[in-house]
């Protein structure tokens, strides 16, 4: 296939993500909470990027505070660095010990998570920002987790986005951020209760697979050119040769 056709590929594949990135800003002007990559099961472990939009006019964002309901026995959550901004992570005790699947009790679990941004890095009403976060381990007994969210601006106004979005229903004004599970992966399943570190790993050896198969294309490239070289240059000799031979017939003629 030529690297016309790839190019062209490509630049529709932009072409398509662009527009639904765009699409889904003007149509989400809200907290929202996003998976980009596989959809985390119960039972599992989850990274999800909560996407937070400044909208007053006149005023800034400063904090952004996420809840993590207590029955859900969150024992863990790791935050990845925003620059400008400082996170803080509240943990609980619980009035009743939760017993996970694999028999870890949690006694003490996540119920907050809470982003303060530094002087200058406030978010403007042209601005949104994204907060990742990675934790773990999930319910089982529920299809979706649900986080209640509260933005602050810099005249103290808090806007919470803590209203529940009716199956099937239409969405409120101020909906929470809602991240659907999937089923609980097969008992022996080696992906089972994988967790974020692991998720990573796998994107390296992702990463690195990709590597190597570029190398072998190359490689490969390079051995046709190789092939062609050769051949040009024996299909030169012969015609070389038969110059010569058809000379010499002629003069002894």
């Amino acid at each position: 296939m030529s690297q016309h056709v790839f190019k062209r590929a490509g630049f529709l594949a932009a072409t398509v993500g662009v527009a639904g990135l765009l699409g889904a800003g003007v149509a989400s002007a809200h907290v929202t909470a996003n998976v980009y990559g596989p959809q985390p099961t119960k039972g599992g472990y989850a990274a999800i990027v909560f996407r937070v939009p400044s909208e007053e006019p006149t005023t800034m964002t400063t904090k952004v505070a996420v809840d993590f309901k207590a029955d859900y026995g969150v024992g863990s959550v790791r935050t990845k660095p925003v620059p400008g901004w400082t996170a803080e992570v509240t943990k609980s005790k619980l009035p009743t010990p939760i017993t996970k699947d694999n028999g870890t009790q949690i006694t003490e679990a996540v119920t907050a998570v809470t982003w303060t941004a530094q002087p200058g890095s406030e978010l403007k009403a042209t601005d949104y920002q994204e907060f990742s976060v990675s934790f773990g381990p999930l319910p089982t007994n529920v299809d979706q987790v649900e986080f209640p969210a509260h933005q602050t601006y810099s005249d103290g106004k808090v806007v919470d986005w803590t209203q529940a979005t009716p199956a099937g229903g239409e969405e409120p004004e101020h909906p929470a951020p809602v991240v659907k599970l999937a089923a609980k992966a097969a008992e022996g399943d080696e992906h089972a209760g994988m967790s974020a570190d692991t998720a990573s790993t796998t994107g390296e050896h992702t990463e690195a697979a990709a590597g190597t198969s570029d190398n072998t294309a190359r490689w490969l490239a390079g051995a046709g050119l190789l092939v062609g070289a050769v051949g040009l240059g024996v299909g030169a000799g012969a015609t070389i040769r038969a110059r010569k031979a058809t000379a010499k017939s002629g003069g002894n003629s």
